[in-house]
């Protein structure tokens, strides 16, 4: 007994080592930036420029609110001061830091910029680098470009010798070979990667490297080998108090126990994560978990923790990723490959007038020259005009996605405004007509009275959250599963509240990327709302069940109880049964109810994936 207590007691020390260490390392992160910003005033603006620029990367984006102040002023330096190459360095560094804060837009901006910059100086190495921290930042938005810049990158780093920089390059296309499920490949690139961090003694390297092999090695479920890789980049990370990399070792650490089902130890790790995130304001670290722990707990049913960080995650979801800002990433895209385009034909042109200055004297010569401009000439008008015949096409493309785009919400606001009519505008002229019948209660009938009041407050109480429902999603051209789950969640907590003896319970097993048109949304939220209501008022169940399922075709959602369930040959239309069918004509839909009784009561709706965006 005696030596388990010491035993005991000496990881509790352990634990409050390592807690102290972890705050002490992100406090001195963060003093570093600020005590470079303090140290550089009195400095030349030349030696301020380098100062800035030779941050170390880990103490660089621990904080990120003065390190972005310090790279807009390396930026105004570099420009007063004409140095081109400080001043893509400091573009870079701009991108990073709107890269951990989510800001897509501006970090394909300013890495363009240094993109230009390099090539137009003739930086081989540093474009090729630069090439592919675009290609890696761009990943989770389009991975079709991700991977074409980062090819890219590799190209014009195997012609530049020594290629420094190339460690993290391979690095990263490992992690896009692991996004394709190319795992060997993974493998090969995050250890040549490795292999070069190693020989250079990079510090800050290796440690990615290590999670990156981690998280592959989550993929193959060799779950030892992953969290050795996790624990050896933890411990570099804390040395070096590296900020973001110890708070993003919480998120392996979390993936870990999650791939494991040790959701316990996943929550606690995303937690933590996730306060450093807050702290830190790294956005992209924050959203992730926030996903996380809308998914652990929705393994352990905790459904209002799960409704709790779904809403959280929505909202970070919904402040980043917008149709606007991916059409002007796309825009700054097009303008980018355009004027390299017409660059290099300007260029081709300029040398040919050269040429022609040269032997303008030379008939021969002169005749060759001018049948060569001639044919060039052809070609770049045949490339000007194909570029424009596909710009115009681009144009019209757009123009036609957003009449369809228009016309869709047009019909998906008359359903709804309809929805509005048929059931809040019926609710209320119950309303008024109870109301009007107050008058008929003799005045001396208390008792009646207030037990109308109480039916007339109770009926309002409902009209109003229908009516909150319906706006939810007339807000919305399109509703994410995680959204209409996030309102499943909210209506079991609902119901818990009403539900004296009755276990109510949610399960899901979607895994696809499943996105609603707000008319179907809607309406399988109505369908699932009237399938609670009664079981809770007419089934005498111990317990409530929400499945919802998905196959290759369809998603299924189940309402099972244990009830007393009913005879279907003989109960009248009533209990929102004929509602029920209805509404999932409306979407195409097909609805099953199977009740015996004593036995209880399943109710199913299929609707098809296919034409969730259809409707």
């Amino acid at each position: 007994m005696y030596i388990a207590a010491n035993q005991i007691s000496m990881k509790i020390r352990l634990l409050f080592i390592f807690i102290l260490i972890c705050g002490i390392s992100l406090a001195q992160n963060s003093f570093y930036v600020d005590s470079i910003q303090k140290s550089i005033e009195n400095l030349s603006k030349k030696e301020q420029l380098k100062q800035i620029l030779e941050i170390p990367y880990d103490k660089f984006i621990g904080n990120l609110t003065t390190s972005e102040f310090l790279a807009q002023k390396a930026v105004a330096i570099a420009i007063e001061l004409n140095d081109k190459e400080s001043l893509a360095e400091a573009y870079l560094q701009l991108a990073l830091i709107n890269n951990y804060r989510d800001k897509r837009e501006k970090k394909i901006v300013y890495n363009l910029n240094a993109i230009r910059i390099y090539e137009d100086i003739g930086q081989l190495e540093k474009a090729g680098y630069a090439y592919g921290e675009l290609g890696f930042s761009i990943k989770h938005e389009d991975l079709k470009s991700a991977l074409y810049y980062m090819r890219k990158a590799l190209k014009i780093i195997k012609q530049v010798i020594p290629a420094k920089k190339a460690d993290a390059t391979f690095d990263n296309y490992g992690i896009l070979q692991s996004m394709l499920k190319n795992y060997d490949s993974a493998i090969y690139y995050h250890n040549k990667s490795l292999k070069i961090k190693k020989q250079q003694n990079d510090s800050i390297g290796i440690p990615y490297g290590y999670v990156h092999l981690a998280t592959v090695n989550i993929y193959l479920k060799k779950f030892n080998t992953a969290k050795k890789y996790i624990d050896s980049s933890q411990i570099i990370r804390l040395k070096r108090n590296d900020t973001y990399g110890i708070t993003d070792n919480y998120l392996y650490y979390g993936d870990l126990y999650f791939a494991e089902k040790k959701h316990e130890q996943a929550i606690g790790n995303f937690k933590k994560g996730y306060n450093l995130a807050i702290e830190n304001n790294f956005l992209t670290l924050q959203k992730y978990c926030a996903e996380y722990l809308t998914k652990s707990y929705l393994e352990l049913s905790d459904y209002k923790n799960a409704f709790i960080f779904n809403k959280i995650f929505q909202t970070l979801k919904d402040s980043t990723i917008n149709t606007e800002t991916n059409g002007k990433v796309a825009a700054l895209q097009i303008e980018f490959e355009t004027q390299k385009k017409e660059k290099e034909i300007a260029q081709q042109k300029e040398q040919l007038l050269k040429n022609e200055l040269e032997i303008k004297n030379r008939t021969v010569y002169a005749i060759l020259l001018g049948a060569g401009f001639f044919i060039f000439s052809i070609i770049s008008f045949g490339l000007y005009k194909r570029h424009q015949h596909k710009k115009r096409e681009y144009d019209q493309l757009l123009k036609l996605k957003e009449a369809q785009t228009i016309s869709k919400l047009q019909n998906q606001r008359l359903q709804i405004s309809r929805d509005l009519h048929d059931n809040i505008g019926s609710q209320l002229t119950f309303v008024i007509s109870s109301i009007d019948n107050l008058k008929y209660i003799p005045k001396n009938s208390n008792a009646e009275m207030q037990n109308k009041l109480t039916e007339i407050n109770n009926f309002v109480r409902n009209t109003i959250s229908q009516l909150r429902d319906t706006i939810w999603a007339m807000n919305k051209n399109e509703i994410p599963y995680e959204d209409f789950q996030g309102r499943i969640l909210a209506l079991i907590e609902k119901g818990k509240l009403v539900s004296n003896n009755c276990h109510l319970r949610f399960q899901s097993t979607i895994k696809t990327n499943i996105i609603f048109t707000s008319i179907i949304g809607i309406n399988l939220f109505r369908i699932i709302q009237e399938a609670l209501n009664n079981a809770l008022k007419y089934a005498e169940a111990s317990e409530i069940s929400v499945f919802v399922e998905e196959n290759s075709q369809n998603i299924i959602i189940k309402i099972i109880d244990n009830g007393i369930g009913f005879d279907l040959k003989s109960v009248e239309q009533g209990n929102g049964l004929e509602n029920m069918q209805k509404r999932t004509d409306d979407i195409n839909g097909q609805i099953i109810i199977n009740s015996k009784i004593s036995l209880g009561t399943e109710i199913k709706i299929i609707c098809s994936k296919n034409k969730t965006n259809d409707v």
